[in-house]
């Protein structure tokens, strides 16, 4: 009997070969203890309101008014709604074409695209042309967008930063792609260094690969760091120079947990260096209402923005946007609302900053709470998270682990997360998930888990690492790396 098409020996070979670890072997162990009725902590994905985070009150007091829109002619819907939630709704109703229920353009809604052009040019300093901006399903659509876009075969490269969100090395793989790997400096902060970004293009050309673009996430996923200025030019002009595409993701900018650097956009980095650079350079930001203190992963809303892409490149990219017909129409409301949220005077604006301000605080202490408590644990190490949602602690394993993973045919740090997991009931993510340097492993957490939370948990967390360090130290022979 001959294979049939979607029998696994007969699947696209780039289907088998993509990994994505966020949703991998941990998780769905997890999963089934869940199942089994094990309490499951899931800091494996930045889901915030998953781990507790309330939704903020204004965004879903509009979108409830947009989904069931004969809300709005109940003659007390003033008695259950404010006045500028009220008059919101009606703004974007009037916007759309039928209501949420209909398509909308490909592209997006063109009021809410006008409302992204505008916080951008009022965050960036610069104007911004609605035409370049494009409403996605989450970032993560977008990002797939592009790298589909770039990539014509096994031969284009894309560096990508290492340790990195497996979004990237996934949908590299998927297209058919070359992950090009620059290591990011974790006894620097996970700083970056140009020469070697230089060295990994001069390795991969060297292999045949064509670099194309470059990927960099900033403020950091998985690990936390905040670029500067001064990072932002060098890669700009490192772009300029090596003539690649920037693609980047800044879907934590409103997650900033220090004051030394505050989140700066690439475009604004881009379009203060001038001529000829500023003309040159090819960029594509990313952004979502996944993150931040909104938090909402689960609308599905994103969008990303296009500087010094050729018009007919733009047509091409709408064409492919047209196949799916229209972004999910209420995400693309909370993304309007996002950016264009309640101003001083408004009825709603005091309660918004309470809350809004309420979660970028405890993040800011949970921040803390969570590094301070990896750093006092036996052989781990931790950076301060500047930014983002996550912990990416080293876990300096004793040779007899290493070991005792291998009889066990499992990746030393997946190992350990697994062991954490059973012990703990906490869910991370193993760090050759994200990819490191040869013989160092991590894990990472998110710091989500609700702040009253968060002391037991890095409890148990320490109880679990140092018996796990004192069954498996070799005190004779065994020093930290």
């Amino acid at each position: 009997m001959p294979l049939k098409a979607l029998d696994y020996e007969s699947i696209n070979e780039n289907v088998k070969k993509t990994q994505y670890a966020v949703r991998g072997e941990l998780y769905l162990r997890a999963s089934e203890l869940q199942k089994e009725g094990k309490k499951i902590i899931f800091t494996n994905v930045g889901n915030p309101h998953a781990l507790g985070q309330k939704p903020l009150t204004f965004p879903r007091q509009v979108v409830a008014l947009c989904q069931a829109p004969f809300l709005l002619d109940d003659p007390n819907v003033g008695l259950l709604f404010p006045a500028d939630a009220i008059a919101r709704a009606k703004h974007y109703l009037s916007l759309t074409s039928g209501g949420l229920g209909a398509y909308s353009d490909s592209r997006g809604v063109p009021g809410i695209r006008k409302e992204v052009a505008e916080f951008i040019g009022r965050r960036d300093g610069y104007p911004s042309d609605p035409e370049l901006i494009f409403l996605t399903d989450g970032a993560s659509k977008g990002v797939m967008q592009m790298l589909n876009t770039i990539i014509r075969g096994e031969g284009d490269g894309i560096l990508v930063p290492v340790p990195q969100y497996p979004l990237y090395s996934a949908a590299i793989t998927l297209f058919g792609g070359s992950l090009v790997p620059y290591y990011l400096e974790e006894t620097a902060n996970w700083g970056l260094d140009v020469d070697d970004l230089r060295q990994s293009v001069a390795q991969a050309r060297s292999k045949g690969i064509t670099v194309r673009a470059m990927v960099i996430i900033n403020p950091g996923n998985p690990t936390g760091q905040c670029l500067s200025e001064a990072n932002l030019r060098e890669i700009l002009k490192f772009c300029y120079q090596e003539n690649l595409v920037l693609l980047g993701d800044e879907v934590y900018q409103q997650n900033i947990y220090q004051d030394e650097r505050p989140f700066i956009s690439s475009r604004k980095v881009l379009l203060d260096m001038g001529p000829p650079i500023s003309k040159e350079v090819q960029l594509i930001s990313f952004h979502t209402v996944s993150k931040g203190y909104w938090g909402e992963c689960g609308q599905r809303g994103g969008y990303f923005e296009m500087t010094n892409i050729p018009p007919e490149t733009v047509d091409e990219i709408y064409k492919v946007s047209s196949i799916s017909l229209s972004p999910n129409v209420p995400a693309q409301i909370f993304l309007g609302l996002m950016v264009n949220p309640p101003r001083p005077g408004d009825i709603s604006y005091e309660q918004y900053v309470r809350e809004s301000k309420g979660i970028l605080e405890s993040l800011r202490r949970r921040a803390s709470i969570m590094t301070d408590g990896f750093n006092s644990c036996r052989n781990v190490v931790c950076n301060f998270t500047e930014g983002a949602m996550y912990s990416f602690p080293q876990i300096r394993l004793p040779p007899k682990a290493i070991e005792a993973a291998k009889r066990a045919g499992k990746v030393p740090d997946v190992f350990y997360c697994l062991k954490l997991l059973e012990a703990t009931g906490i869910s991370t993510v193993p760090g050759s998930g994200f990819g490191q340097k040869e013989g160092m492993f991590h894990l990472r957490t998110t710091i989500l888990p609700a702040e009253e939370d968060m002391p037991a948990i890095m409890e148990s967390f320490k109880k679990f690492n140092d018996e796990f360090m004192e069954q498996y130290e070799d005190h004779r022979g065994y020093s930290r790396m």
